[in-house]
């Protein structure tokens, strides 16, 4: 795992924007797993701001809420079609949400892992991190060998998802890829910002592998790179394994 620390958020995901469009326009890169929400947001907008060429990319949503209607904009399915599906210019075939639909959701992601497989994998995973360490929707207690599934959501998600839907929605199940085809993926990308996301920061990176902290799976992971800001990582001490970067929005 790469840790690397950023004086602000903004100069974080600029940082994150360099190392993901290098990848991104890689041949060998064809699989890309996205996730929702609002961290990688502008992350998005930046690579787009580029103009590359990533047609040639397979887009698969990571998770989804379970009871949210299909043509809710803040779902995932419509907000990572809106943010990557539409700006980078991927053929609308090569994108693989997952139903929102409660009857649909199971069946949905069983087939989403499956055409994964068949695809060779994942090259590339994009993921945010929950308050409480969980990776997609998995929630703590999640082994690094589960499957995807429809998931009970803890009380720390189920109030960020009614915070997301502004008082609209609050779901208490997800449907999420699991923490195999996760840790399976050639590389993984993270980011994780403000202070709400220290304690967590903190257990993924220091603590033990435990299923009580699911991310913290991700320490043995070959490929794993994490962008923080310093709000962050203000829990971490500064090892040989955290790059300290400027603090300074300036870019000259």
């Amino acid at each position: 795992m790469k840790i690397q620390v950023f004086g602000t958020a903004s100069l974080a995901t600029k940082a994150a924007t360099d190392w993901l469009a290098t990848r991104l326009i890689q041949p060998e890169t064809r699989n890309v797993m996205v996730a929702g929400g609002n961290t990688p947001l502008s992350l998005y907008a930046q690579v787009a701001q580029r103009d590359l060429v990533l047609s040639h990319l397979n887009v698969f949503a990571l998770d989804e809420y379970v009871g949210v209607p299909k043509e809710e904009h803040r779902n995932c399915a419509n907000l990572i079609r809106q943010a990557v599906v539409r700006t980078w210019k991927i053929p609308t075939h090569q994108y693989h949400p997952v139903s929102s639909c409660k009857a649909e959701a199971a069946a949905s992601i069983a087939d989403h892992e499956k055409k994964i497989e068949s695809l060779g994998g994942l090259d590339l995973v994009i993921l945010g991190l929950g308050r409480n360490g969980h990776v997609g929707f998995n929630e703590p207690g999640s082994e690094p060998q589960s499957v995807g599934r429809v998931v009970p959501l803890s009380e720390i998600s189920v109030k960020a998802n009614h915070e997301w839907f502004g008082g609209v929605y609050a779901p208490f199940l997800g449907v999420t890829t699991g923490m195999r085809t996760i840790l399976s993926a050639r590389c993984v990308l993270l980011l994780a910002f403000s202070e709400q996301k220290a304690d967590a920061v903190f257990k993924m990176t220091k603590g033990s592998q435990t299923a009580s902290c699911p991310a913290s799976y991700l320490q043995g992971h070959p490929n794993a790179f994490v962008f923080l800001d310093e709000l962050a990582a203000c829990r971490l001490p500064t090892p040989s394994d955290i790059v300290a970067t400027a603090t300074s929005d300036e870019t000259g």
